[in-house]
């Protein structure tokens, strides 16, 4: 009877054991494959900081990028700008200088005299502001004395500051030589030139 109880005993305990061993087993499995699931989301998880932050770090470089080159882009305009603005001042002062001078005299003489050649030219008005007029009436008078002859006359009008107009045959439109748009005719002439230079100096 006592052997009969310690081989149950003994069964009861040998089944306890492997019970326990088979779901300790099973406990560890389940362990192993929940880490493995955590590590492979973490993992997935770290790949998609890792893209995103990549993705963002290229974003922000050619946002850079693209700041730097408009910023150079604005800052070349400027200077153009400042470039044709400070060419435009010397053009006008030169013009000016020009135009208050005698020099204003021969040019309009020479003007003339290369229209009144022109057959088709009946007559020919030279246009001057009130104060170029007074200046210069009497020597332009003399210097055209036989063109006057044949029909070039002076006109006062003080719509423009300096330089002066031709108007051909009585004709609306005229032929314009004053400041403003002798100033802004050699400035179009030259800022594609000194544009063209300080590229050409890079």
């Amino acid at each position: 009877m006592e052997i009969q109880l310690q081989e149950l005993i003994d069964k009861i305990r040998k089944d306890g054991v492997d019970a326990g061993e088979a779901q300790a087993e099973k406990i560890l499995v389940s362990a192993k494959e929940e880490a493995q699931r955590i590590i492979a989301e973490a993992q997935a998880e770290a790949d998609k900081i890792l893209v995103n932050a990549k993705n963002e770090n290229m974003r922000m470089v050619k946002s850079s990028e693209d700041a730097i080159r408009q910023a150079g882009r604005n800052l070349l305009i400027s200077f153009r700008e400042s470039v044709a603005r400070e060419l435009k001042a010397i053009i006008g002062e030169s013009v000016d200088a020009v135009y208050s001078s005698q020099l204003l005299e021969k040019i309009i003489v020479d003007v003339v005299e290369r229209w009144s050649i022109n057959p088709e030219v009946q007559n020919l008005t030279v246009i001057l502001n009130n104060d170029d007029v007074e200046r210069l009436e009497k020597t332009l008078i003399a210097s055209l004395k036989e063109r006057v002859k044949k029909g070039v006359t002076l006109k006062a009008n003080d719509n423009f500051d300096g330089g002066f107009r031709i108007v051909v045959n009585n004709d609306t439109v005229y032929y314009d030589y004053c400041e403003d748009a002798v100033v802004e005719m050699l400035s179009n002439y030259l800022s594609p030139k000194i544009a063209k230079l300080m590229k050409e100096a890079k």
